[in-house]
């Protein structure tokens, strides 16, 4: 048995994939990114907690505050790597994990949707997080 915490946020970014022949995509636009944060956990702590959903929200601010009107592939986390969905959900996965130290929350899934049809994401451990950074 699982329990899970899910904790929400919207921000508009902007990136162009880096792939050959991208299409649209090779061009710089914006996203309506949605992050959905889910961490689980087989426990509760001593307060019927899986994970402080206020600590959650305060690193989704830092998430926010970071990535809020910016162009993904300018930053240093992206250098290198195509500014995918995917790789998105990964490097705000290593953001949002330190959230939980402490908690019983033992995996956390980053799914983040870049419109109302599409999402990718990233799901690992919250001890492991930040430990391969930015690596593939």
């Amino acid at each position: 048995m699982t329990y899970r915490t899910t904790v929400t946020r919207q921000f508009v970014a902007q990136h162009f994939l880096t792939v050959p022949d991208p299409g649209p995509e090779g061009e710089r636009h914006s996203h309506v990114f949605s992050v959905e944060a889910t961490f689980a956990g087989p426990s509760l702590n001593e307060y019927d907690y899986l994970v402080d959903i206020d600590d959650v929200r305060a690193a989704l601010d830092d998430v926010e505050d970071r990535y809020r009107d910016a162009t993904l592939n300018d930053l240093p986390e992206f250098e290198g790597y195509n500014p995918s969905v995917e790789r998105f959900a990964r490097v705000i996965h290593e953001r949002l994990a330190p959230a939980a130290a402490g908690d019983p929350a033992e995996t956390l899934r980053v799914t983040v949707w870049e419109d109302d049809e599409a999402a990718a994401g990233y799901e690992g451990p919250v001890e492991a997080a930040g430990a391969n950074r930015g690596d593939g």
